[in-house]
């Protein structure tokens, strides 16, 4: 008995040392895997993208598809506006401005800056008018000029009822709430260009930008962003409000209507996919090498008239080669047909995809050496946008 105890201690210490050692691999293996994560962690190289909210879903189902494969990039999406995306591009704060508005030639001559298209997008006119919210109105550009100058006031007014025949007796006698964009904003740009396009006094007036002096319009209501655009919308009965594409899943969930807009034919279309193809059909062929131009009042029997490149506006000098490359790879991925191009990313939020003439333009600044987006001096010099209002209409 007493022989026996001491080897059975012997052995039950040897166990024990055995279980002590094998905790110990493995506190030390959980160690070296933290800190592995840690350093890849710390390795991956940071991409802020900020600016559209237009873009913004957009972006954020880019983003999650593209890092679950690409680890060595951690890339942050803000919602700001387009203004705020091209100011902190151009300030270097960011990697991407998104904007729904290319830059204008004022702001490129200080900054040269790449405009490089990633899809095409639209925008719809939205009201909220108790018993009418389920029929396409029909809009012009001066009647919405009007409304927004002050000078049709309600939504009874003569003109409205002149291109509404069939639901002109139903249309109140109730003034219209128009809500517009407080941040800097390309709906604000690409909604002013049409009203500039189609309205002189407009055109000689508050003109288009991100940003405009809006008209004094005692009833008028501001909004942030395309989300404030909708909830203020919903909120505000015989409101009418300009709202990217992009939330139109969020628009016919509060409800609102949607209009026809009058075309540059003189025909009242609904933005469609169809006719949103149609309008980009027509004018994607005139996209010049640095992509700066405006998609607004294209021509065409079904052409909507309200559509735009949606914008990745970038420097072409990155602070070092690792940035560059990293920001070149998800460029590169987002624009390409197998890439961020594919249907089940841009049908989420009602976008097209680039044809492939523009997919070649947008992906020639990015072969370039590392640490550079762009070798290419005329795709960053200042020349006056096509479609701008102090263009001739090249159509």
């Amino acid at each position: 008995m007493r022989e026996g105890g001491p080897e059975r201690c012997t052995a039950l210490v040897i166990f024990n040392e055995g279980n002590y050692m094998r905790k110990l691999t493995a506190v030390a293996l959980a160690a070296v895997f933290a800190l592995g994560s840690l350093a890849a962690a710390r390795a991956a190289t940071p991409i802020l993208e900020t600016g559209s909210s237009l873009l913004y879903p957009l972006m954020n189902i880019w983003v999650a598809s593209y890092q679950a494969k690409n680890h060595g990039v951690q890339i942050t999406t803000q919602s700001t506006g387009s203004g705020t995306g091209i100011s902190q591009a151009i300030a270097g704060v960011a990697q991407i401005g998104a904007s729904d508005a290319y830059m204008g030639d004022p702001q490129m001559r200080g900054h040269r800056m790449l405009n490089i298209p990633l899809a095409i997008s639209a925008q719809q006119i939205n009201y909220n008018i108790p018993g009418l919210n389920n029929v396409h109105l029909n809009f012009s550009g001066p009647v919405l000029a009007g409304i927004y100058s002050g000078k049709i006031r309600y939504w009874n007014d003569a003109a409205i009822k002149a291109m509404n025949r069939n639901v002109a007796g139903k249309l109140p006698h109730q003034p219209i709430v128009p809500i517009h964009r407080t941040d800097g904003s390309g709906d604000t740009f690409i909604f002013s260009q049409y009203l500039s396009k189609s309205t002189p006094s407009w055109a000689n007036g508050p003109g288009f930008g991100t940003t405009i002096s809006w008209p004094g319009v005692s009833n008028a209501v501001g909004a942030n962003g395309n989300p404030g655009m909708v909830q203020t919308c919903k909120h505000t009965r015989y409101s009418i409000a300009y709202i990217g594409v992009s939330f139109l899943n969020e628009t016919n969930k509060a409800g609102l209507g949607y209009a026809a807009l009058k075309n540059r034919d003189g025909h009242y279309v609904l933005p469609t996919a169809a006719n949103i193809h149609a309008a980009a059909a027509s004018m994607v062929g005139h996209t010049p090498k640095d992509e700066r131009i405006s998609l607004v009042f294209a021509p065409g029997a079904n052409s909507y008239p309200i559509i735009n490149y949606e914008y990745a506006i970038v420097n072409p000098k990155q602070g070092n080669a690792t940035v560059a490359n990293s920001l070149k790879a998800f460029l590169n991925w987002a624009i390409s047909a197998n890439g961020g191009q594919q249907a089940h990313f841009l049908d989420a939020v009602h976008f097209l995809p680039l044809p492939g003439p523009v997919i070649a333009k947008s992906k020639a600044p990015l072969r370039s050496a590392a640490g550079r987006l762009c070798s290419c001096r005329d795709l960053c010099e200042p020349r006056r946008a096509s479609g701008g209002a102090a263009d001739s209409d090249p159509l």
